[in-house]
């Protein structure tokens, strides 16, 4: 399982194994967080300079910014061009957050200039959704996958017909 960083937030709320009460650190983000794997090209470096790009995919989306994994190198406070491959829109953003270096690869948190939250084509819930919500709807319920296996009317001769069972081939002539 990836431990995944936390992006940057207003305050910090941990919870401890003694805590009966379930994390407030969702409540305090800005933005809802979605696991979205979405094709995108970073960019480092402004126009007219030397440039170096990426292709590569999000693990994790919000208005703000998102997780990604690259292989270029970027420190915290990098700002870098994201462009959507299926949109071909752009975004400029910035370094907030890098993971430890695993084989020329790092988890990367960006944040946006400015909260996006169309960038990604998604709708993101209200910041007071909770499916606990009487508005929220009850689950569906589900058609079975698959038949329950039904057992085959048994084939015995029946008594005194005068034929044998041969286990290979079926009834054989007495």
């Amino acid at each position: 399982m990836l431990e995944m960083p936390i992006l940057p937030q207003t305050s910090h709320v941990s919870m401890s194994a003694a805590d009966p009460q379930p994390s407030k650190v969702s409540n305090l983000r800005r933005s809802q967080r979605v696991c979205l794997s979405v094709p995108i090209v970073v960019t480092k470096g402004a126009q007219g300079k030397s440039q170096a790009s990426e292709e590569t995919r999000t693990l994790i989306v919000s208005a703000h910014g998102a997780l990604l994994i690259l292989h270029l190198p970027v420190e915290a406070g990098d700002l870098l061009t994201i462009r959507h491959n299926k949109t071909q829109e752009e975004l400029v953003c910035r370094v907030v957050n890098l993971g430890p270096d695993q084989s020329g690869k790092r988890e990367v948190g960006v944040e946006f200039e400015h909260p996006s939250p169309r960038f990604w084509r998604i709708a993101f819930p209200p910041p007071d959704w909770s499916p606990r919500s009487v508005d929220a709807k009850p689950p569906t319920a589900r058609a079975p996958l698959a038949r329950p296996p039904q057992r085959k009317a048994s084939a015995a001769p029946a008594e005194g017909d005068g034929t044998k069972l041969n286990k290979s081939s079926g009834p054989v002539p007495s």
